[in-house]
């Protein structure tokens, strides 16, 4: 599997995936340290992917969602943007209405 279909698979995988500079628990960047903590502070579940371990994924990433930063948030595998967005929509309350909306749906 080439290293774009990998990335496809990981964003389809689960319906909330960051990729991020370390981990949740860890984190290794301030935005993706925020991004991480508004998703856990809405209880949002989600699969991160540490970009720092996997230089492949770090190095196509931002070919394959044409944004050239991290973190990435995807959400039922769409590109939802990086730590501004997401902190924007959390703070205004839809990402909190996004993730409810999918679990109804799952559900």
């Amino acid at each position: 599997m080439d290293i774009i279909e990998r990335i496809k698979s990981t964003v389809e995988s689960s319906p909330i995936v960051l990729f991020m500079k370390g981990t949740p628990t860890f984190p290794m960047c301030g935005f993706s340290s925020r991004t991480a903590k508004a998703l856990k502070a809405i209880g949002a579940p989600f699969v991160s992917v540490n970009v720092l371990e996997d230089p492949d994924v770090r190095a196509n990433l931002p070919r394959y969602s044409n944004w050239p930063t991290f973190p990435q948030l995807f959400i039922n595998g769409e590109l939802i943007g990086g730590c501004d967005i997401a902190l924007e929509l959390y703070e205004s309350g839809e990402l909190e209405r996004i993730v409810k909306d999918i679990h109804r749906v799952a559900g």
